[in-house]
């Protein structure tokens, strides 16, 4: 008798899907981020959140820009992400990277794990925030 068991791998509990990051940000006078853009992502397949992350900076220095929940139903959907860098750091207008990334949190094995369905990394101007 030969018995079979078939157990998906991380890929398994993945949506397919991409995101994608405007050609600009904004940053307010007190240091605050905004970056925007566009994410699509099909239903999952195993249990845990799916969220679109942003980053900002050059080189190896980069700063978290918030966090949006993502709606994963195949449809394309609008993302923003608003925040202060966390150490402190007053971004300024000009130019720098971005790097938008769309990922689910598995939670099949208890501990949230991350695993990534797209990203999207570019060269972006943050401009002064209007107001």
């Amino acid at each position: 008798m030969l018995l079979l068991t078939v157990t998906p791998g991380p890929a398994g509990a993945t949506a397919a899907g991409a995101v994608s990051a405007d050609q600009s940000g904004t940053v307010a006078g007190d240091g605050t981020v905004t970056l925007s853009g566009t994410y699509r992502c099909s239903p999952l397949t195993g249990p845990g959140p799916v969220f679109v992350s942003s980053s900002v900076g050059t080189g190896s220095v980069r700063h978290g820009i918030g966090g949006t929940a993502a709606t994963c139903d195949g449809a394309e959907h609008s993302w923003v992400n608003r925040e202060r860098p966390a150490d402190g750091t007053k971004m300024t207008p000009g130019p720098t990277e971005i790097e938008a990334t769309l990922v689910h949190l598995d939670t099949r094995g208890g501990l949230p794990l991350p695993d990534i369905i797209a990203t999207d990394q570019h060269q972006i101007d943050l401009l002064p925030a209007k107001g």
